[in-house]
């Protein structure tokens, strides 16, 4: 199972700053946003699926084996998924 928690930031979250939690799949997601004591009604569906985190969850999360990324981590899966995603529209798999 592979989850990530990128930097904190401020986002204009009512708690402060806050990061997002992402995995490689929406059921790994879940399944670790439960153990750090996550809703799965707190899941957002944007243009990836996350959660927001606290400084404090954050850091359970990585606690927990979550992976850190830096800004750079974040843009390589950012170009590496919209790659897959102009690939799929071309052949007429994706809207």
């Amino acid at each position: 199972m592979s989850v990530y928690v990128d930097w904190l930031m401020k986002h204009g979250f009512r708690y402060g700053e806050s990061c997002h939690l992402t995995a490689d799949t929406e059921e790994e997601l879940h399944e670790f946003a439960a153990k750090i004591g996550m809703r799965r009604q707190w899941c957002h569906r944007g243009s990836q699926v996350h959660y927001d985190l606290t400084k404090n969850k954050r850091a359970q999360a990585v606690k927990l084996g979550a992976f850190e990324l830096t800004r750079e981590d974040v843009l390589r899966r950012l170009a590496e998924r919209r790659k897959i995603w102009r690939t799929g529209r071309e052949k007429g798999e994706v809207g």
